[in-house]
């Protein structure tokens, strides 16, 4: 079995199959803890409180673009808007002293080179993040998958997200999703944050998801994510919260802080505060920062946009008033 060299954030440690010996996790109970999250989000919902959450929010969101017509110009403007990411106006009115931007940006390995030169220009060192492993399936050769990450590394990405090979969590085999991983680590170096996609709508269990979870957090991730944003089902809070059970677990058992990063289907305002709510109550504010929660998203920034808009000036914008992601 592989070892683990990383000597990042999370080190791994080896792996230990009795960490993934746990009785079921039934569907009821997980709902039942859903219901009392919901009752704490009842707080939230208005006034500064909510204007605040949402701009802690921004400064989550890995900004996206997974489109198969990106260009330089989109990823240009995507970067741009990541560094800018409310209009003059909002910030002016909120009278905001500290700049805020996005967590990252996040792209294909082919536009790393793009994202990273935007940045450059405007002299930011907000990170890159790139798909890798052949994104979304994760269905071609290993070493295709590895030779990927090396290449998104070598463009300039700080952060990459790989997915998993879903047939070992599917059939069980675990060490062979760890040596995988393991390998994924050490194709990242020392330097560059792994964040594991467990691509969780194609599991078939809460149980699958804790398991999927922990193995990954042995084997050297920084950050697990729930969801490709390609799956029939992607990140939704009863699988966030089985994630978060896991990362908590890993945390007693090690000392080592593992980010969490929902995504797929994320889209409006109240989806990003019932996460960051879910974040605060399972794992405590110390996750609520880019280095340990991030949201991965296209379409929510504008939504957030629109809505601190209408707080501060008491009306909805006008259609097409902000600049496009």
């Amino acid at each position: 079995m592989s070892q683990n060299p990383n000597n990042h954030g999370n080190p791994g440690i080896p792996f230990d199959p009795k960490l993934l010996e746990i009785p079921p996790i039934l569907e009821p109970a997980v709902k039942e803890r859903e219901k009392v999250l919901e009752l704490s989000r009842s707080a939230l919902v208005t006034g500064n409180h909510r204007a605040a959450w949402l701009l802690k929010a921004i400064t989550c969101i890995d900004l996206t673009t997974l489109a198969g017509d990106d260009t330089e110009v989109n990823v240009h403007r995507l970067c741009i808007k990541a560094l800018n990411p409310l209009h003059p106006e909002i910030v002016n009115e909120l009278g905001l002293d500290l700049k805020i931007t996005c967590g990252a940006v996040c792209v294909y390995p082919a536009r790393v080179e793009d994202a990273v030169k935007a940045l450059r220009e405007a002299n930011s060192n907000l990170p890159v993040a790139s798909v890798a492993t052949g994104f979304p399936a994760g269905q071609t050769a290993l070493p295709i998958r590895l030779a990927e990450i090396k290449y998104a590394v070598a463009a300039g990405a700080k952060e990459i997200d790989v997915v998993i090979n879903r047939r070992h969590a599917i059939v069980h085999e675990w060490d062979k999703l760890y040596d995988e991983l393991v390998q994924m680590r050490a194709a990242c170096g020392p330097k560059v944050h792994l964040k594991t996609i467990l691509a969780v709508g194609e599991l078939s269990s809460f149980t699958e998801v804790y398991q999927a979870s922990m193995v990954a957090m042995m084997a050297g991730s920084d950050f697990i994510k729930t969801s490709t944003g390609k799956e029939a089902v992607n990140a939704t809070i009863p699988v966030g919260l089985v994630m978060c059970r896991a990362i908590q677990d890993y945390y007693k058992l090690t000392g080592v802080r593992v980010g969490l990063k929902p995504a797929g289907g994320i889209r409006v305002a109240k989806d990003a505060i019932n996460w960051l709510v879910l974040v605060k109550e399972e794992l405590g504010k110390a996750w609520l920062c880019p280095e340990l929660f991030r949201i991965g998203a296209s379409g929510l920034l504008s939504d957030i946009e629109k809505e601190l808009y209408a707080y501060v000036f008491g009306k909805s914008p006008e259609p097409n008033s902000f600049p496009v992601a």
